[in-house]
């Protein structure tokens, strides 16, 4: 009985998400002030059904980055928070690299028009960018926090890269950013708002993290032809 209670529950959770996300403005309802003056007591639950409840959160983290749902970081703390560091980290690695690809696929294949009309000047400079740089500029936007990643899962589906390369350059390139917000959910207790997270320092650390691949590139560009 309890278990069918489970299951019921987390399918209202997923279609309340999904169709609540697309009318309103889902920050309003998950922000950083409701998570941390919530996160113990939703701990209660998860720690007596721990197992259950965090393959619930894998697939539905999946589930709300697939629909472009534009609150990653967000639930990533909400990870680290009620998972702790480590099972928390492959939580968020892996089903944001999941739900990515399964948005990359629905844009590619089922929002084309829509990305094109509200993506459109986006859309121009990614496809310079890959040009440019292949899978190397993919690298970049994932390690700098300064571009949403649901854009980017919807832009790219409309460029000419593989699902496969799309899903293991994210993977690599997500990874430190995750590991940095979901260690932010572990201590978010001593935190007061996000802006301690996201520092100006931690955004130019992350950027240059980003174009030193490129630089990379660059230098082997200019030996190889000298």
């Amino acid at each position: 009985m309890k278990k069918n209670r489970g299951k019921i529950f987390f399918g209202l959770v997923f279609f309340t998400i999904i169709i609540v996300g697309y009318f309103t403005d889902l920050s309003e309802i998950l922000s950083f002030e409701i998570i941390k003056d919530t996160y113990q007591d939703i701990q209660i639950l998860v720690n007596n059904n721990y197992t259950i409840y965090y393959l619930a959160f894998f697939i539905l983290y999946i589930v709300v980055t697939a629909f472009a749902l534009p609150i990653s970081l967000l639930k990533t703390l909400l990870a680290g928070a009620l998972f702790g560091f480590l099972p928390g980290l492959i939580l968020v690695s892996f089903a944001s690299s999941i739900g990515s690809t399964f948005c990359f696929l629905f844009s590619r294949y089922a929002l084309r028009a829509y990305t094109q009309r509200r993506f459109a000047s986006y859309l121009e400079k990614v496809n310079k960018g890959i040009e440019t740089d292949g899978w190397l500029y993919l690298l970049f936007l994932r390690l700098s926090p300064i571009f949403p990643f649901f854009i980017i899962n919807l832009v790219f589906g409309l460029t000419k890269m593989r699902a496969l390369e799309f899903y293991i350059v994210s993977q690599i390139g997500m990874f430190i950013g995750t590991a940095l917000f979901v260690n932010a959910g572990v201590q978010i207790a001593n935190l007061n708002s996000l802006e301690e997270i996201l520092t100006l320092k931690v955004i130019l650390s992350l950027t240059l993290l980003g174009l030193f691949p490129i630089l990379i590139k660059f230098i082997y560009k200019k030996i190889k032809n000298d």
